[in-house]
This record gives C-alpha cells, sequence and structure tokens, in this order.
C-alpha cells in the first residue's frame, strides 16, 4: 500500500509543471474523446497488482454497466506507480483518476473534490471516518476520497503458543510482555522465531512505535527533528527490534535473500508478526490457526497506532472531470467498497452492515483506528522525503545491530539542512 518514494528530479518537474498549469473550474464542460465505437474512454491508475488488481477491474466492469458510454483503461503502474504518476503530471498526460496517497508531493496536480461534493446531494460525507480526510486534505481542500485504509496489529499463531504453553495475548499488554512471550516463543534450532523484524523498515509504519513511547520524528510544527528524531524514546523503540534480532528472539525478513515475515508466518515457523489488513485472508487460506490482536504499549504509556491510507482522486489536467468525479463516487460506494478485501471499509454503514467490527480477527483494527490520531512526519514538512532518506539508513543500520545512538544522531545532523527550507 506504501509507494515510497518518487526521485527528487521527478517531483521537481512535477511541481514546476503544475504551477504553470492553469486551475480550470470543476464546473466547467468536459472535453470528451471517445473510441471508435463512441465511448468515452477514462483512465485509472493504480498501484495494485495480483489479486487486488483483479478486483480493482472488477470495480471498472461494474462502473461500465452502469455507464454503457463509458470505457475504463485500467492502468497498472505497480512498483513503478509514483515515478509513472509524476511523469503523466509533468507531460500534461495524467490519468483521469488515480490511486493517491502522497498528497503533500502531488496535491497541485490534483482536482480539489469540493465543489463536487458540495453539489452531490449523494455523497454523504458524515458516513466516512473522519480521521481519513486528514490524510487526503491539504490547506483545507479536499483532494481524494478515502478508498481504504488499515492500521497495524500483531498477529499471533495459537499453535505455537499453545505448544509452548504462552497464554495468548491480549489488549492492553505491554511490549514487556512482547519481549518475555517472543523469547519463550524461539527456537533457533528448529529456525522458529518469536517476532520476525524487517532490515529495512519503512519509517511511516514505525511510527506508531515511536507515538506509543511518547515521542515523534519530528515536532508538530514541523519545524525540528533535534530532540525528536534522536530523543532517547525515539531511540528506544527503534532499537529494542535490533536487540530482539541479537536475542535470538526475533528473526530478520524479508530482506535480500530473505523470505518474507508473511512467508514465514504462514510455514508455522514465526510466532508474532506486525502487520497491515494485507495479509490476512492469505494466513487463513492458509490454514494458519491465527489470532490478531491490538498493538503493545509501552508501560504507562497509551497504545498509538498509525495510519495506511489510500485515496482516489481526480487529475487537475483531466479531461473528463464531471465523468471522472462519477467514477470517483462509485468508487466510494458502498457497492465498490463491499467488493475490495485488501483494505478495511471506510464507510460507517458499511462496516455496520457487515458487522465487521465484531469479527474478532478484524476489530483490533478499528481498535487501533481509535488510537491513531497523530499526523504523520510526512504531511509536516515538504522536504521529508530528503530528511527520510538520512533516517532510513540510520534505522536500517540498527537493525543489523550498529549502534542507535550514534547512527540517529547523524541522521539529525544530515538532515538539519532541510528542515527549515
Amino acid at each position: 500500500m506504501r509507494k515510497w518514494l518518487t526521485t527528487l528530479l521527478v517531483l521537481i518537474l512535477v511541481f514546476a509543471l503544475a504551477a504553470c498549469s492553469d486551475n480550470k473550474s470543476s464546473s466547467g464542460s468536459d472535453q470528451t474523446a471517445k473510441d471508435s465505437k463512441g465511448k468515452t474512454t477514462l483512465r485509472f491508475a493504480t498501484w495494485d497488482s495480483g489479486e487486488a488488481l483483479k478486483i480493482q477491474e472488477e470495480i471498472a466492469k461494474k462502473f461500465e454497466e452502469k455507464n454503457p458510454n463509458v470505457k475504463v483503461q485500467v492502468e497498472a503502474y505497480g512498483d513503478g506507480f509514483d515515478q509513472k504518476l509524476a511523469a503523466s503530471f509533468g507531460a500534461k498526460n495524467p490519468p483521469d483518476v488515480m490511486y493517491m496517497w502522497n498528497f503533500p508531493a502531488y496535491f497541485q496536480s490534483l482536482e480539489p473534490l469540493d465543489n463536487f461534493i458540495k453539489s452531490d446531494a449523494e455523497m454523504d460525507m458524515d458516513d466516512f471516518y473522519q480521521g481519513l480526510f486528514n490524510y487526503s486534505s491539504m490547506y483545507g481542500k479536499v483532494y481524494g476520497m478515502p478508498a481504504g485504509f488499515t492500521t497495524r496489529v500483531v498477529y499471533y499463531n495459537k499453535d505455537l503458543f499453545d505448544a509452548a504453553g504462552v497464554p495468548y495475548p491480549k489488549d492492553g499488554w505491554t511490549w514487556d510482555d512482547f519481549k518475555a512471550a517472543a523469547k519463550k516463543l524461539s527456537d533457533p534450532a528448529k529456525k522458529q522465531y518469536g517476532f520476525g523484524v524487517r532490515p529495512e523498515p519503512d519509517t511511516y509504519d514505525l511510527q506508531g512505535f515511536v507515538w506509543s513511547n511518547g515521542s515523534s520524528f519530528i515536532s508538530e510544527d514541523g519545524k525540528k527533528i533535534n530532540g525528536y528524531m534522536n530523543s532517547p524514546e525515539t531511540i528506544e523503540s527503534i532499537k529494542m527490534f535490533g536487540d530482539m534480532v541479537k536475542d535470538k528472539s526475533a528473526v530478520l525478513v524479508g530482506g535480500k535473500n530473505q523470505q518474507s515475515g508473511d512467508d514465514i508466518f504462514k510455514a508455522g515457523k514465526l510466532a508474532m508478526w506486525e502487520s497491515g489488513i494485507w495479509p490476512l485472508e492469505g494466513f487463513k487460506e492458509a490454514k494458519v490457526n491465527f489470532g490478531t490482536v491490538e498493538m503493545p504499549a509501552f508501560k504507562g504509556k497509551p497504545v498509538k497506532g498509525v495510519i495506511a491510507s489510500s485515496a482516489v482522486s481526480v487529475a487537475k489536467d483531466s479531461k473528463n472531470k464531471k465523468l471522472a468525479w462519477e467514477f470517483v463516487k462509485f468508487y466510494s460506494s458502498a457497492e465498490a467498497i463491499k467488493m475490495r478485501t485488501a483494505d478495511l471499509p471506510v464507510r460507517i454503514s458499511v462496516v455496520k452492515e457487515m458487522k465487521t467490527e465484531q469479527d474478532p480477527l478484524i476489530s483490533p483494527f478499528y481498535k487501533m483506528l481509535e488510537r491513531s490520531n497523530d499526523t504523520p512526519a510526512f504531511l509536516l514538512n515538504k522536504n521529508w522525503d530528503e530528511i527520510n532518506r538520512n533516517l532510513s539508513a540510520a534505522i536500517n543500520a540498527v537493525m543489523l545491530g550498529q549502534d542507535a545512538d550514534k547512527l540517529m544522531n547523524k541522521a539529525v545532523k544530515d538532515s538539519e539542512k532541510y528542515v527549515g527550507q
């Protein structure tokens, strides 16, 4: 779901061209281009692949059924999503509608949706989880309708817990509980471990741990990293995972020549695994006897989480803005939301109808949603990409057992020149 990050040159090109583009009114008439069958082609770009892409294509077909004069061209950009999207913006030939997450980087190339929303009586904005709009709005304007989200929880293998005589984790547990269980559940001789640590974790995902320990990577006003990124609490949050690898209560997963954590969990060799909603269906298909639980807490501190959210947006340079809005509206409908299984429903009515929150495997994700009210760093500073390169390099080295204090302080020193720009 996180497609970090476009190259600096491409982003500069996007901003330069977007700034020069004319700000066309969303109430203007569409200049539709029709194919040989007289149908209007609507381009929709997604980063999805595999089964998730098939679902996107099914949603496109449903929209075509409701709009016989429209052909939706699904463009699967995959891992090259950001680069391809940025290049299309720069060339003034973007898809009409696209998946979106990095609004600070792209919002100048997107059409604000506020006028569409206000003039569309069918769009019930109160039916969406309101916190999700924090991730798709910039400077008071909505640039994307929430499409899906996930928080992060701990998956645990019940069979491994039973075999080791370790009680299942419960909401309200602590990181001390987590580490103690991981140690009891590890048996390196059998290549079985209590937890899986990513050697190159996404710093975005790590923010939940840091917030839970009372710190953050950057100040709330986005103007300071010294005392935040290198605070004792931040360093403790990161260092504990490298320490678990050292004492063999955890194993590195998902790096070069390493199996993914998902695959090792499926194979019954990983007792606990931290992730979003994405692997849940795969674990069911693999017939793993598993449960989910909300994230552990640092002693005496409230648990906090981070949201991975996606939205659908309309390109400012689209020649089919009204039609693009109709597609965005359909994509936000209960019918389309029910078709998607790789993320969690964004509409309250759908959650209630499907009784999603009552599913014991899903409930912890919604509990973590209630705890996810901090603002991610990339929304606080326009130069976060540059800062994050240094932060990522430091954290990757910490996961491999190097000195956390030295590395995090160096990351701050190397990044401070970007903070005030």
